[in-house]
């Protein structure tokens, strides 16, 4: 009977221990934040749309919580140093990354990655995307059109170099598509992140670039860069001189120009999960955020932890047929 007893307590115990448990584990996502939280961005700082995203979002997000969200850039290897750095924090919360496009790309990319991105990362939230991507060229190069581009990277005296943030990213699969799809090689130079890049095309030590809408918009309209074409099914709202690819006579040269997301470490409690979550959908909707994102071309998403997981699979697996379609060899 005493046996019977004592198990009987033991239970009671287990269940009234679980549920403490349960309370603490939302009294406290219900509190979050309550210290400054991390923001890793695997990129480098001064202009590069995941810095930028993180930083705008950052912002927000410290006025709605009170608690101070700080950027800290971790650029290289394409995103892969931060997002290591990411996989062996605690999942409290406090430390979370902001990344392009390039996380779903890099598992076929590398040949060997210090992580597995399946199982040591929580995805939160999808934050915004890009429609397309703009062909830019130095103002010295003697093109105006994307026809007469192809034609002058075509001759081997010319010898024609490209700039991405590194190898592996959204920018320079673009590139190298846009190498197959022309028939042209131009040479790519990997920098620490867009802002450098975008920085060497205005100086002249690279010739060409493709690159997201943010950056593109000022570089143009102060005279730094030429725009040739816009990847996109239809003309940018917010350019509208510049013709798409397929106007400018390159068929099959569409491209999007990929997303800036959410992620946090491996096991993250889901109440605090969806807390995060939630907080970064009210920073969207917020005026300020809308008219930043409207300005660079960014299209607010916030998608929920369970719709943008499937979405990433989806990703991954799509990257990786563009990858084998562009020619690009795994490092």
């Amino acid at each position: 009977m005493s046996t019977n007893r004592n198990s009987i307590y033991f239970n009671i115990l287990s269940l009234v221990s679980l549920a403490l448990f349960a309370t603490c584990t939302t009294l406290k996502a219900q509190s979050y934040p309550v210290k400054p939280v991390r923001l890793i961005v695997p990129f480098a700082s001064g202009g590069g749309t995941p810095d930028s995203v993180a930083r705008i979002i950052g912002q927000a997000l410290s006025s709605q919580t009170g608690q101070t969200f700080i950027v800290d850039n971790r650029p290289g290897a394409n995103g892969l140093i931060g997002a290591e750095l990411l996989a062996k924090s605690p999942p409290d919360g406090y430390t979370l990354m902001i990344v392009s496009t390039s996380f779903a790309i890099n598992p076929s990319m590398y040949k060997k990655l210090p992580y597995n991105w399946r199982t040591d990362f929580t995805p939160v939230t999808n934050i915004c995307g890009v429609e397309a991507l703009f062909v830019l060229v130095n103002p010295s190069v003697p093109a105006r059109t994307l026809q007469e581009f192809i034609a002058y990277a075509k001759r081997p005296e010319n010898k024609v170099s490209y700039g991405s943030p590194g190898i592996g990213n959204s920018l320079h699969l673009a590139a190298e598509l846009l190498n197959n799809r022309a028939g042209i090689k131009m040479v790519h130079i990997p920098y620490k992140g867009s802002g450098p890049a975008m920085a060497a095309l205005i100086a002249g030590d690279i010739q060409a670039m493709l690159l997201t809408p943010p950056q593109t918009i000022q570089g143009v309209k102060a005279g730094q860069v030429r725009a040739l074409a816009y990847t996109g099914k239809k003309r940018a709202s917010f350019l509208l001189e510049v013709p798409t690819t397929g106007e400018a006579g390159l068929q099959g040269m569409e491209f999007d120009g990929g997303w800036f997301a959410m992620f946090g470490p491996a096991n993250m409690p889901e109440t605090l999960l969806n807390k995060i979550h939630s907080e970064v959908r009210a920073a969207l909707s917020t005026t300020i955020v809308r008219e930043r994102f409207d300005a660079m071309g960014l299209v607010s998403l916030g998608t929920s932890p369970a719709e943008f997981r499937p979405f990433l699979e989806s990703q991954v697996k799509a990257y990786a047929e563009m990858i084998k379609l562009a020619g690009v060899d795994p490092e």
